[in-house]
């Protein structure tokens, strides 16, 4: 659930890298202008405009997958209330129990409401997930001895212990995505193409190895 880099430190890591770069690659430009040729500055276009498609185009991956999963994250949401919406309206099915697994139900929704109001703060979400894991087993244990009552449903336990499963099922789901982030070589490559632009842009150096490392990097 955590990202693998944190932003804070990143932001403030490629600032003071850029700051740095931007310094020596104004010192090297002073030094390089006077002894290069009209052609040899102005062969140096193609290549600038290459390093900075690269990082335009990984910025554009990157955001179109945060994007993704941003979506997904949402329908699993909708996804979970309504497996719990569907287990709840099939407790009619078991009218002698019905009063304490509704009492479960909504302890069990107060506390996966909690868990996400507790984020970022894992050690505590974590804490809560637990909670949850316990009120589930309860939820399972009363229906599966609520469906053996006789009297009940001849469907009870053919409709409501399917819904139950489902409801408990999309728990997991939720938990793995909020774990979806994007590769660590992705954050490499944004903080290394960040710099490289930075550089190129005040210096003009020939960078053309380091823009071949690069894209091999991307396509593979």
């Amino acid at each position: 659930m955590e990202p693998p880099v944190s932003p804070v430190l990143f932001s403030i890591v490629l600032f003071l890298g850029m700051l740095i770069l931007l310094e020596t690659g104004r010192r090297l430009g002073v030094r390089r202008r006077p002894k290069e040729s009209e052609g040899e500055r102005g062969s140096l276009g193609a290549v600038e405009g290459a390093v900075f498609a690269l990082f335009g185009l990984l910025m554009a991956f990157t955001f179109s997958g945060a994007a993704s999963r941003f979506h997904e994250k949402r329908m699993l949401i909708a996804e979970e209330a309504n497996t719990i919406e569907t287990a709840y309206l099939r407790l009619d099915l078991v009218p002698q129990a019905e009063p304490k697994l509704q009492q479960l139900f909504r302890q069990y929704v107060d506390s996966r409401l909690e868990t996400y109001r507790r984020l970022p703060n894992m050690t505590a979400a974590r804490l809560e997930m637990a909670n949850s894991k316990r009120i589930q087993g309860e939820i399972w244990t009363e229906a599966v001895a609520a469906t053996r009552i006789s009297g009940v449903h001849p469907a009870a336990g053919w409709l409501l212990l399917p819904a139950l499963n489902n409801m408990i099922d999309i728990t997991t789901t939720r938990t793995m995505a909020l774990q979806q982030h994007p590769p660590r070589i992705i954050y490499a490559l944004l903080f290394a193409l960040g710099l490289i632009a930075l550089f190129w842009q005040v210096t003009g150096c020939r960078l053309g190895s380091i823009v071949v490392g690069c894209t091999s990097l991307v396509s593979a």
